[in-house]
């Protein structure tokens, strides 16, 4: 708590030096911190405090937010669990804005940004929005939402001409038309940020981003839906000031794109489905760019490795594995200054892996050896050896968020288990804060589990999968990581006893998701877990529908579910059949 350390906790220090300090406190730890000291500072707290995330909707309820943070300026919500992005939670688990729109619409008469996370989101609540809000409202962002139509978003374009940030990406949207694009460019001179992208409304017109880009000259980011790149000409000859862009499409022969040109300030790129011989509209100011997103990019290996070398300004690249490991010892070679590396699971889904497209310790070592500064790493990788996760804990000590997913495939793993390079990873990388480690049977013993409980002090989040061997394990593990706020966990070998006394036994911890755990025939094994502001919900498991490598739908198990948080709200009230409320406070 670096800036309270300049506070004296001196009942003699007058009110208004205190006033005027706590304003200068960022950080929502040291506020948090600062707000238990008494009672009076509590309060100051809450009336000056501008912005507030709530990381699980359920956690509180608006009234109580209300009353705590009168002043808001800016709000951040999150419902459903991260595993909602992987279609393991049911569609209709909760995580409804209705009551904090109404709260909204009611009370917070400063707030202007808002950010709703994961939740569902009616088109009556963007009205209602847009009704109460309409003249203040300076940035929306519904992240990864769904419940709502392009109807909703039309309010909102309507009557919020003072938006600075509209932001929709990957949120499931029903499209109507494309009215709500048309009246955001007939009423907005302000926007800086607009983004759809991985929306799939296909109903845009070009006439109306070129208007957007005309009327709002301090446009710096658009990120789109699918629009053929020729019809966007216009839209780049106007938007001068634009630094970021996403999306876009190639339907035309390849020489037509040489009309093509991108604004001068252009730093941040990511083209869909950008194949060999749409690459080379990029060489001309390939070494401008700072940000790549070559994840819906249909380049292989050596594609990949002719533009990265163009690229040796990149602090942050975002791809699938068939970059492969020559790839990243290119990356490592050319890119100094990289900061964030995101490399996704690609083609290998669907049994078409390009032959160089693999992801292994040889890429990780050169990574860690030449790319010094990264900060963030998520990988899936086919092979791993303890070697490469030691040179990680050597070389990268600004590594603040490291994620790692070993592919489960039958090829064969050249050293398991990863006990003694996780250990050298966490005690070489000492600023961690979140950490993702999702391996196969056999990837880390009880000892490696052990490990990351002793060497992680610092580290708020974690994801475990497939790791140790018993429930001893997961005890010693649960014996340190004295920073854990929230903890994930997949196709583990743990009993629901052993992750009830886990769950006490890590001081910090304020939210449980477990998938795949060795259940008991009644549950009351978790009834260990139940104590105050505790609730606990179970997701039976159930039989679900996805798609098959080669298109053909497939019925896949989902194992069950343990969700257990912190409320002060009390149990919910909102279960669908789908969930069972097994603990809450009412129960201590």
């Amino acid at each position: 708590m670096e800036d309270a350390k300049a506070i004296k906790i001196d009942d003699g220090m007058p009110e208004t030096v205190f006033g005027l300090v706590i304003n200068h406190i960022r950080d929502p730890r040291d506020r948090d911190a600062i707000s238990l000291v008494c009672r009076r500072w509590f309060e100051i707290d809450g009336l000056s405090r501008e912005h507030v995330t709530v990381a699980l909707s359920y956690t509180t309820t608006p009234q109580m937010l209300r009353r705590r943070f009168q002043n808001l300026i800016s709000l951040k919500l999150k419902a459903k669990p991260r595993a909602a992005m992987f279609n393991l939670i049911p569609e209709d688990w909760g995580g409804y804005v209705t009551p904090w729109v109404e709260e909204i619409a009611r009370s917070f008469s400063c707030l202007k940004e808002l950010h709703f996370r994961r939740m569902i989101v009616r088109d009556s609540d963007l009205e209602l929005l847009a009704q109460s809000r309409g003249p203040l409202l300076e940035s929306l962002k519904l992240d990864k939402c769904s419940g709502f139509s392009t109807d909703g978003l039309l309010h909102i374009t309507r009557f919020c001409k003072k938006l600075k940030t509209l932001f929709l990406e990957e949120s499931s949207i029903i499209e109507r038309d494309g009215e709500w694009l048309h009246e955001l460019s007939l009423n907005n001179t302000v926007l800086e940020t607009l983004n759809f992208y991985m929306t799939y409304l296909v109903n845009v017109r070009f006439e109306d981003l070129e208007r957007i880009a005309r009327n709002c000259r301090g446009l710096v980011s658009v990120k789109i839906s699918e629009c053929e790149l020729l019809d966007l000409v216009g839209f780049f000859r106007a938007a001068a000031a634009l630094e970021e862009f996403g999306g876009g499409s190639f339907s035309e022969q390849p020489e037509r794109y040489s009309s093509v040109s991108f604004p001068p300030k252009l730093c941040r790129l990511g083209l869909t489905y950008m194949g060999q011989n749409e690459m080379p509209i990029i060489f001309p100011f390939a070494s401008l760019l700072r940000r790549l997103d070559l994840l819906y990019a249909l380049l292989d290996t050596e594609d990949h490795c002719l533009l990265i070398q163009k690229c040796p300004n990149l602090e942050v690249i975002e791809t699938r594995n068939v970059i492969g490991d020559r790839g990243l010892e290119v990356l490592a070679r050319s890119c100094k200054r990289l900061k964030r590396l995101r490399i996704e699971r690609g083609a290998d889904e669907q049994g078409m892996e390009d032959e160089g497209g693999v992801v292994s310790h040889r890429g990780l070592i050169a990574l860690a050896q030449g790319c010094l500064e990264l900060e963030y790493m998520a990988v899936y990788v086919s092979d791993i050896t303890n070697a490469s996760l030691e040179c990680i804990g050597t070389n990268l000590k600004n590594l603040c968020d490291f994620r790692l997913v070993l592919l489960d495939r039958e090829d064969r793993v050249s050293e398991l288990p990863l006990d003694n390079g996780v250990r050298a990873l966490l005690q070489g990388c000492c600023k961690l804060r979140r950490f993702a480690l999702y391996l196969r049977p056999g990837g880390l013993s009880d000892v490696g589990l052990g490990y990351i409980g002793r060497y992680s002090p610092n580290v708020r989040w974690m994801l475990l999968g497939s790791v140790g061997e018993t429930d001893a394990g997961l005890l010693e593990f649960s014996r340190g990581c004295p920073s854990l706020q929230k903890l994930e966990m997949r196709c583990c070998c743990f009993s629901e006893y052993a992750l009830a006394i886990a769950a006490l036994q890590l001081t910090s911890l304020r939210y449980l998701w477990v998938q795949g755990y060795r259940a008991s025939e009644t549950g009351h094994d978790l009834l260990a877990m139940v104590h105050p502001f505790w609730n606990i919900e179970l997701i039976p498991s159930r039989q679900v529908v996805v798609n098959g490598q080669l298109g053909e739908q497939v019925v896949v198990e989902h194992p069950a579910h343990i969700l257990a948080y912190y409320s002060l709200a009390g149990q919910r009230t909102d279960f669908p059949d789908t969930v069972v409320p097994f603990g809450s406070s009412s129960l201590a």
